[in-house]
């Protein structure tokens, strides 16, 4: 059967269950191009304790996207073995508690637009039915809200609508691919973020903006205000000419 997607409302209601009981178990684990959002990355690297450089060379490649023209992070899989991702074992998930922001959704896919005159972000679901999942066919029913809510999906969305934000600027502002010195600062500040650290309390590259001391406290102490930082910081490099 071909994969089919279903829109489904906040509200609405959806069948399914997953089990390491299921002939399937795993199955949604191969044969997949994930891309990694920079939060993906940032619980990822941690849960492992590698630094973002080690967990970037390890782990992940990368492109530049056709569509949006900036640098996009890929999941390596085993290309010997059926596409497997590289944290799974026949147990299940061994990054569990720290999976990718679509891991988390499915089978569920969030869908969302940016306003251009308002910047209001309007969300849409969708259910996607693949042949292989039998977690389909279970009489357990949530709703979305619930499922996103339980799935700790929540947070995920949040620093995802960061980046998001920084797409939609990017199309209105610079159509096409960015020059070297941006996709750095991009790949830098979200993506490898121990050296963007390393830049902004070694090196000195926010000597020239006037951050508050207890921001800048709370941003060393905490690596999800870093990458808030390093999107308001991205915003600024790449926008602020526009």
């Amino acid at each position: 059967m071909d994969n089919q997607t279903t829109p489904l409302l906040i509200s609405d209601s959806f069948r399914f269950s997953c089990s390491s009981e299921l002939k399937c178990f795993n199955e949604c684990c191969r044969n997949l191009n994930q891309f990694l959002t920079p939060y993906d990355i940032l619980r990822l690297k941690k849960n492992i304790g590698l630094s973002s450089t080690k967990f970037l060379e390890k782990f992940t490649t990368q492109h530049i996207g056709p569509e949006t023209g900036l640098p996009v992070i890929s999941l390596k899989f085993d290309y010997s073995s059926a596409l497997i991702c590289p944290f799974v074992t026949p147990d299940g998930c061994s990054v569990y508690e720290d999976r990718p922001s679509s891991c988390r959704t499915y089978p569920l896919a969030r869908l969302v637009s940016r306003s251009r005159e308002t910047g209001k972000v309007t969300e849409y679901f969708t259910i996607i039915k693949e042949g292989h999942c039998h977690g389909l066919n279970s009489e357990y029913t949530q709703t979305v809200k619930d499922w996103i809510k339980n799935q700790g999906v929540e947070v995920y969305n949040k620093m995802n609508d960061l980046l998001l934000e920084i797409i939609s600027l990017k199309n209105q502002l610079i159509p096409g691919m960015l020059d070297l010195k941006s996709r750095h600062i991009f790949h830098m500040a979200l993506y490898d973020l121990d050296v963007f650290r390393t830049h902004v309390f070694e090196k000195g590259l926010l000597k020239d903006y006037d951050i508050d001391p207890k921001t800048m406290d709370s941003v060393k102490k905490n690596e999800e205000k870093l990458l808030e930082l390093g999107f308001k910081w991205v915003k600024q490099e790449l926008f602020s000419d526009y």
